[in-house]
C-alpha cells in the first residue's frame, strides 16, 4: 500500500497566502497536492491554481488528488527554476500568492527507486525528475576525495565530511543506500545521538544532484516577477540552508537599500518590493509534529507584494492591478 503523504502547515499556508474565492495561485512543488487541494477549496468559487513539480510521479499523484477541481488546476511537470516561462505560457499572471514546499513527500522517500532515504536498499540515485543526467552513484563514484568532502561539509554542514570521504573513496564503488549508509557510520565511528550519521551527507548528495540551492534562488526571484499588488509568497523549508536562501531574499527585498554598510549614501537605487507578513518564522505546532514527525524542522516564511506587477517587466509602481485575466483549464 502506498504511503499516505501529509501536508505540512496547511492552515498556516492558506492563512500566509490570504487565500480568497477566486484568487490565482501557484504551488511550485505540488508533489501530492494536499496545499494545492486546500487552496482551491479556500478560492472556490472561482479560483485557479498552476500546479508545478519537477518528478513526474508527484504530478500523477497529485493529478488524481485533485480530480475534483480538474477545471481550475492546471499541473505540468516542470522544475521550478522554469517558473517564469510555464507561467507565460498559460498567460497565468499577475497572482495572489505563490507556494514553495521544499520538503521530499512520503512517496519520494518509501520509493525503492529513487534511493533518497538510508533506511531502504535502493540504488543511488536521488534525482527528482528521470531526465536529469548525474545521479548521486555518479557523484559518490567520480568525485575527487576533496571535492567530495567540500560537497559533503557544504551542503550537508557535516562535519565529518573529511572523514566520511576518505572511506567512500577507500571502498569505492559504491552502488546502493544502505552500503552507502554503512560506511558513513563507519568512518564517524557509530551512531551519536538521534540522528543517524549518514543524515547529513545524504542531504548533500540530494541537493547536488538537483542543485536544489542555486534553483531555489532562481524561482524566489521569478515568483516576485509574477506577484501582483498584495501577492503573498510562502516558503516552507526543512533546513538551514535553503531557509537561509529565504530569509536573505526576503530581507533584501523588503529594505530599500542593499548597499554594504561601509557605504556613507545610498548608490545601490534598490526599492523594497515586498514585506514581511510574520515577523517570527512559523513553525508546526506540537499536535501537528506528534501527528507527523517528519513536519517537525519545517519552517515557514511568507512575505507581501507593496508593489504594482508590470505586465512587461515585473517592475512596479504600488497600485493595485485588479489581476485581470481569468480562464478555465479543461484538463489537468
Amino acid at each position: 500500500m502506498a504511503p499516505t503523504h501529509i501536508p505540512v502547515l496547511v492552515r498556516e499556508v492558506v492563512e500566509a497566502l490570504a487565500v480568497r474565492p477566486g484568487g490565482r495561485y501557484i504551488d511550485c512543488t505540488v508533489g501530492g497536492g494536499g496545499h494545492a487541494e486546500a487552496i482551491l477549496e479556500h478560492s472556490s468559487p472561482g479560483g485557479q491554481l498552476l500546479g508545478l513539480d519537477a518528478d513526474p510521479d508527484a504530478i500523477n499523484v497529485a493529478r488524481v488528488q485533485l480530480k475534483a477541481y480538474r477545471d481550475s488546476a492546471l499541473l505540468r511537470n516542470e522544475n521550478f527554476v522554469n517558473l517564469l516561462s510555464v507561467a507565460g505560457e498559460h498567460d497565468f499572471s499577475p497572482v495572489h500568492g505563490i507556494l514553495f514546499d521544499l520538503g521530499l513527500s512520503s512517496f519520494q522517500l518509501s520509493s525503492d527507486a529513487r534511493g533518497f532515504s538510508f533506511q531502504r536498499e535502493s540504488a543511488l540515485d536521488m534525482r527528482l525528475s528521470p531526465e536529469q543526467e548525474a545521479t548521486a552513484e555518479d557523484i559518490i563514484n567520480q568525485l575527487p576525495e576533496t571535492e567530495l568532502a567540500h560537497l559533503i561539509r557544504t551542503y550537508g554542514e557535516e562535519a565529518y565530511s573529511h572523514k566520511i570521504a576518505h572511506r567512500i573513496v577507500e571502498e569505492r564503488p559504491i552502488k546502493t543506500t544502505l552500503q552507502l549508509a554503512r560506511m558513513i557510520e563507519l568512518a564517524v565511528g557509530g551512531r551519536r545521538g538521534k540522528i543517524h550519521p549518514a543524515t547529513k551527507t545524504f542531504q548533500a548528495l540530494r541537493i547536488a544532484v538537483n542543485r536544489e540551492l542555486q534553483y531555489l534562488e532562481a524561482g524566489l526571484e521569478q515568483a516576485l516577477s509574477l506577484l501582483g499588488f498584495g501577492g503573498r509568497l510562502v516558503v516552507i523549508s526543512y533546513h538551514s540552508l535553503e531557509d537561509r536562501i529565504v530569509k536573505q531574499f526576503i530581507q533584501r527585498e523588503s529594505s530599500d537599500c542593499i548597499c554594504a554598510p561601509d557605504v556613507p549614501v545610498c548608490v545601490c537605487g534598490h526599492k523594497a518590493s515586498l514585506r514581511l507578513v510574520n515577523k517570527r518564522v512559523i513553525t508546526p505546532a506540537a499536535d501537528e509534529v506528534r501527528l507527523n514527525p517528519c513536519s517537525r524542522s519545517a519552517k515557514l516564511r511568507a512575505a507581501e507584494r507593496i508593489t504594482e506587477w508590470n505586465n512587461l517587466t515585473g517592475v512596479t509602481n504600488g497600485h493595485n492591478p485588479g489581476f485581470a485575466g481569468r480562464m478555465r483549464f479543461s484538463e489537468n
